[in-house]
């Protein structure tokens, strides 16, 4: 187990989890890292997402080492003037093991060591070591060597910077020469260029391992401001790297290629992609890259995901969202599912699933909800997908891996040996998270550590600072903040105690260190390598137990600035510092011999090699000319003694491979006398996690080979149980140094829900047995929990709860509901439903309803769901008020045209489809900030200012919010006339909004230019339905209400002006080509003068009820609506929402008459939209969607 890397959503509080022991868990992912920089050595752009996938984290299953490639891109010109790189994200690369990607590494020689400049994590701390010795045997030096400080100033020269010929190899074969030089060792090597790739500034490597002798080699132009890869070329080696083939012809000279993917069943099986940018293709390979086929997509791919069995099983990724299947090696493929998170989908698990082809996904809905899903590749309809649970997930939290699916959001480390390692981020933290370790179900949650520091990776992803010392289970190290300080801390017993490092007894130099705990103390950097070309900041191997090798400090607290390289023996007991600065350390040979390089901008020659765990290191020059590194590749299976370096000779060269070959360091095969013991202790402690250990390693300076199972435990027996292989249980918390005593939510007496009357449970001591820990007798029979009888108990703390959490539910659609009851006898227990419209059921226990009661609501409205618990101790009941509802499609806002200033107005809205549900209503006036809320679909209000006010109303039901929004003018006083058409305009009326403002301007400007009355003084609404009819509004001069009389007469001679214009048939106007419609006056006496003051009729307003009632009714049950050839627009828009307002003609004596009879049925209406006619030579056939029924939401 390594550093967490998963990023997920934090803010779970520790309490509830340790009360819910919520069971769920990740596929090992761990963050994949790229810096990308620009080619002139600037910061380089992220891509832009649309033409670029981003970045995935790459999976690492324990059973595969590097699994997945990387990219590291660095500039060379960056390095010299110190600038910082900027992380550029790379998709979920698929290469095999030793596979990853490197990026140019730049710097200028003789230049300062810039602290940006780097090839792996972590911060340069220049500094000069102590004790160097020109010999054979010495300790590296701080800074370049006089021979290679002689080649950095060459290193951009005409003779230091000339590169290799373009492909041809240098070789390094004489391990000693004569001379000035004799003391100098050499490792053979060879070099090779990759001819025509200087410009490139991304390279993607995969190297099988395994004893396969072929490397590829994917090299990249990205073009930081086109977002794309613009150049690539691929390399393939037969030889470990000794030569390379560029394969361009193979894949198509023309193709760009952006990534590279590997098969981790079949490493012969490789994938290439093109760049999306250029084309959407997959290249496929089944001999090693030897030779490829390629296939068109019609689908852009953002990642793959493998089959942990079947070699030909794919899953892919694309960049809208989308998922799908291949099951011939990406040959074909098939859309499985649409809105997939992001790296939440997984495959089946061994052993766990019944079907091979199974594929978990968290699943995105339209709403915003997140759901858990199922479903085979090949049968990934929508009536084979099933939900494991019925209920909505976290977003991205989705998470399976071994035997536990996880759906909320925590930070999962590690699920290894029956046993969740998890940390929760609490409300109260911002960079600090709290470890959790579970019960061997994975079910029980109880707290190992508070406080662990968390950073951020160069992808932006969560680290958490925990690791896990390979080889030893057990031994874990994290990095807390303290008082605002970071300190190292070491367990020993999977988190029960921890304690500070040890610092070394005496210095790089041997002076002694003057350094006492807890004041004092060894910090690390516990950040794996992100990046498979360095060795990251801490490292151990399985097969070498108790090595570790990190970068830290000694003092009060954690360092980024004065750091060095410290060593432990012995699994972290004690430690030595074996480097003043930062050096990448790798293990050769099973971690028999250790490699290091210097961590520098500037060019090298030279590395070292210890045979003795660090005590002493051999220099060696592996190229003849010093070397711009950008990292190097140990070969997976470290069997072939093989490492590759990637760099440059000069600013602008071709990249460099340079093939090192150890082989020749090693005089023969370990034997048995080569071989020595060591015993694992903790503090002198020779029991850890319950066992007594003794491991065999090679001896100090034997220059032999080992073999792979040539480390291991030799004596392994169990130890008598102490306080100290115990931790305490759930629901218990530590005081003191062993004691453990109840939380205060936790109640020990209460036993377990399925505890059933004349059963027996085990009731906890408080303490239980740490997991895998091999203790025997001593303490373990008074810790160990003791079996009583189950106690029967009346249900206490019952609740009824929706599956999703919701209180809306959908009319028509099943509403689940889940019963939970903290205290009582499951399976004894009466349980009883009452859905609140007349239906109940009940159970006799509460077997039937685990996975929830579904019921189907007919109606809508408001019902008060009752649960009710019982048994023969007692009972408990529960209430839930549930709000069901049929979805609103629309809202038409009912307001009068023109309303008196001071004198109330009855606005109403009417929702489609109608119901008999709990609607709020939002209610919005002018330039308000704050609604009015009411319930019912009707509100009076009075405007207090003349002018134009806008209103709008809100509708809200369950989720789904409306609107509708109307303009209303308001004047001191008005007159109101009924207007009607001559009956041509009928066949031409489509009934929409727009049409009806269309003709009220049209008419509107006809009387201005007939009379001669101001148009501001003017206002024409037609009404919706048939026959057409308007009102027509007369409206006061602006600014003159002061002379209120005298504007009264003025107005009746408007209103005559208007009535003499209309009568005398001046007002018409031509609707198309041969159709003139004349204007007419409905009645011949006008409606009375409405103002605001007393005496006046109470309404404010003039109303024809029965134009509004018919009008409306049609205007909502049958929208007649005709295309109409010469206005294209009234046939497009506005479908169904009908954006008007009714009339304003009040019911008086002298107001019109109109009855229903002088309306056409809405029968006639539907057969006359289904006839053609013929009008003035043109046809006009009707298109309407007003003659379907309006649903009603109140029965099914």
């Amino acid at each position: 187990m390594e550093a967490a890397r998963t990023e997920r959503p934090a803010g779970w509080p520790g309490a509830p989890l340790a009360r819910t022991g919520l069971l769920l868990l990740s596929t090992w992912v761990l963050a994949g890292a790229e810096i990308t920089w620009g080619a002139t050595g600037g910061p380089g752009r992220p891509a832009a997402p649309a033409s670029r996938p981003p970045a995935l984290l790459p999976l690492f299953p324990r059973a595969v080492v590097s699994q997945w490639p990387e990219e590291l891109v660095t500039a060379r010109r960056g390095a010299a003037l110190g600038r910082r790189p900027g992380p550029e994200p790379l998709p979920q690369p698929g290469g095999g093991s030793g596979s990853g990607s490197v990026g140019k590494k730049q710097g200028e020689a003789g230049g300062p060591s810039p602290a940006g400049a780097r090839w792996g994590p972590g911060t340069l701390a220049p500094g000069k070591p102590g004790g160097a010795r020109r010999s054979r045997r010495e300790q590296p030096p701080s800074a370049l060597e006089r021979g290679d400080a002689r080649a950095t100033a060459l290193a951009d020269g005409s003779k230091g910077s000339r590169p290799v010929a373009k492909g041809l190899r240098e070789e390094v074969k004489a391990p000693r020469t004569g001379g000035a030089a004799a003391e100098e060792l050499r490792l053979p090597s060879t070099s090779f260029a990759l001819t025509g790739d200087s410009a490139h500034n991304q390279a993607m490597v995969h190297w099988s391992g395994h004893n396969s002798s072929v490397i590829l080699i994917l090299t990249k132009l990205y073009d930081f401001n086109l977002g794309s890869v613009t150049e690539s070329s691929l390399w393939r080696s037969t030889d470990y790297g000794t030569t390379y083939e560029k394969l361009n012809d193979k894949v198509g000279l023309k193709t760009v290629l952006s990534y590279l993917y590997v098969n981790p069943t079949n490493k012969r099986k490789i994938m290439l992609l093109s760049d999306p940018e250029m084309e959407s293709s997959i290249l496929i390979s089944s001999d090693e890259g030897a030779t490829y086929q390629k296939y068109r997509l019609t689908f852009y791919i953002q990642s793959l995901l493998f089959h942990p069995k079947q070699e030909d099983w794919v899953l892919a990724y694309s960049l809208d969202q989308k998922l799908y299947s291949s099951m011939d090696f990406g040959r074909r493929w098939q859309l499985m599912h649409e809105r997939i998170t992001p790296n939440r989908f997984y495959w089946s698990v061994a052993g766990l699933d019944k079907e091979a082809d199974l594929v978990h996904m968290e699943v995105r809905t339209t709403d915003g909800y997140a759901h858990y899903l199922t479903c085979r590749i090949q049968e990934c309809a929508e009536t084979t997908r099933s939900g494991p649970f019925a209920r909505s997930i976290d977003i991205s939290s989705l998470v399976v891996q071994d035997e536990y699916i996880f759906i909320q959001d925590m930070h999962i480390i590690s699920t290894d040996e029956n046993q969740v390692f998890a940390a929760v981020q609490e409300w109260n933290q911002n960079d600090t998270y709290n470890l959790y370790i579970s019960d061997t179900r994975g079910i029980y949650f109880t707290l190992a550590m508070e406080n662990i520091k968390s950073s951020r990776g160069l992808m932006g992803n969560i680290i958490i600072e925990l690791y896990e010392v390979a080889g030893i289970k057990g031994i874990f190290l994290a990095n807390k903040k303290v008082e605002d300080q970071v300190k190292t801390y070491i367990t020993y017993n999977k988190g029960r105690d921890w304690r500070l490092l040890q610092a070394p007894d005496v210095d790089l130099h041997g002076s002694p260190v003057h350094c006492l705990l807890p004041f004092c103390s060894l910090h690390l950097h516990l950040q794996i390598s992100e990046n498979p070309y360095s060795s990251g900041r801490i490292s151990s191997k399985e097969t070498a137990p108790g090595l570790m090798v990190a970068t830290g400090n000694i003092g009060p607290e954690l360092s980024y600035t004065d750091i060095g390289v410290f060593i432990s023996s012995d699994g972290g007991n004690t430690w030595r510092q074996i480097f003043d600065e930062e050096y990448n350390v790798w293990f050769l040979d099973w971690g028999g011999a250790l490699v290091a390089m210097k961590h520098t901008p500037l060019p090298v020659r030279h590395l070292w090699v210890s045979f003795d765990e660090g005590h002493s290191w051999d220099k060696y020059g592996f190229t003849s000319v010093p070397l711009f590194v950008d990292g190097a590749l140990v070969e997976a299976g470290v069997e072939t003694q093989i490492m590759t370096v990637f760099g440059h000779f000069s600013l602008r060269s071709e990249w460099q491979l340079v093939k090192v070959d150890y082989k020749s360091i090693f005089s023969r095969r370990c034997t048995k006398e080569d071989y020595q013991t060591w015993h694992l202790l903790n503090q002198g402690e020779p029991c850890v996690m319950g066992e007594r250990k003794i491991f065999k390693k090679r001896k100090p300076g034997a220059q032999c080979s080992l073999g792979r199972d040539s480390s291991g435990t030799v004596v392994s027996e169990p130890c008598v149980c102490a306080d100290w292989d115990f931790e305490c249980d759930y629901g218990y918390e530590r005081h003191g140094e062993s004691q453990c005593v109840p939380a205060f939510w936790y109640n020990p007496a209460s036993p377990s829900k399925d505890c059933s009357l004349g059963q027996s449970y085990l009731n906890s001591t408080g303490y239980r047995r740490i997991v895998s820990n091999n203790c025997t007798d001593g303490l373990r029979e008074k810790y160990t929990a003791k079996a009583q009888m189950c106690p029967g108990k009346a249900p206490r703390g019952l609740h009824v709860v929706t599956t999703d959490g919701r209180l809306v539910a959908e009319q028509g659609h099943n509403a689940t509901f889940i019963i939970l009851m903290e205290e009582g006898d499951l399976q004894r227990t009466n349980i009883q439903l009452d859905f609140g419209d007349g239906i109940a059921v009940s159970y006799a226990n509460f077997s039937p309803i685990e996975d929830g009661i579904k019921h189907v609501y007919k109606s809508a409205g408001i019902f008060q769901v009752t649960a009710y618990a019982e048994n023969s101790l007692g009972s408990d009941t529960a209430v839930l008020f549930l709000h069901v509802v049929c979805p609103v499609e629309h809202v038409h806002l009912r307001v009068p045209f023109v309303a008196i200033r001071n004198k109330e107005v009855n606005i109403s809205a009417v929702v489609w489809p109608s119901q008999l549900g709990t609607l709020t209503y939002f209610w919005w006036f002018g330039n308000s900030t704050k609604p009015l809320i009411t319930l019912d679909s009707s509100i009076s209000f009075t405007f207090l200012a003349e002018g134009t006010n806008t209103i709008t109303v809100q509708v809200a039901a369950g989720n789904a919010l409306i609107q509708d929004t109307k303009d209303i003018a308001v004047h001191e006083y008005f007159q109101s006339q009924l207007l009607s058409f001559s009956p041509n305009l009928d066949y031409h009326n489509p009934d929409i909004p727009e049409w009806r403002q269309d003709i009220g301007n049209v008419i509107k400007r006809a009387l201005v230019k007939v009379t001669g009355v101001p148009e501001d003084q003017i206002l024409v609404a037609v009404f919706p339905g048939l026959p057409t009819s308007a009102e027509l509004f007369i409206l006061p001069p602006k600014n003159l209400t002061e002379r209120r009389k005298g504007n009264e007469e003025d107005l009746e001679q408007i209103v005559e002006t208007l009535f003499n214009a209309l009568n005398q048939n001046l007002v018409q106007f031509e609707l198309k080509p041969g159709v003139q419609v004349i204007v007419y006056v409905t009645q011949l006496t006008l409606a009375p003068l409405v103002d605001s003051s007393a005496g006046h009729s109470s309404s404010a307003m003039l109303m024809l009820l029965s134009v509004v009632f018919v009008g409306l009714a049609v205007f909502l049950i049958y929208k007649f609506k005709r295309k109409i050839p010469w206005i294209n627009i009234y046939a497009q828009v506005q479908h169904d929402k009908e954006q008007e307002m009714i009339g304003s003609v009040s019911q008086s004596e002298n107001a019109p008459k109109i009855t229903l009879s002088d309306f056409t049925e809405p029968e006639e209406l539907l057969d006359k939209e289904l006839d053609t006619r013929v009008i003035g030579g043109i046809a006009t056939i009707a298109n309407s969607e007003s003659t379907k029924e309006i649903p009603n939401c109140t029965s099914v």
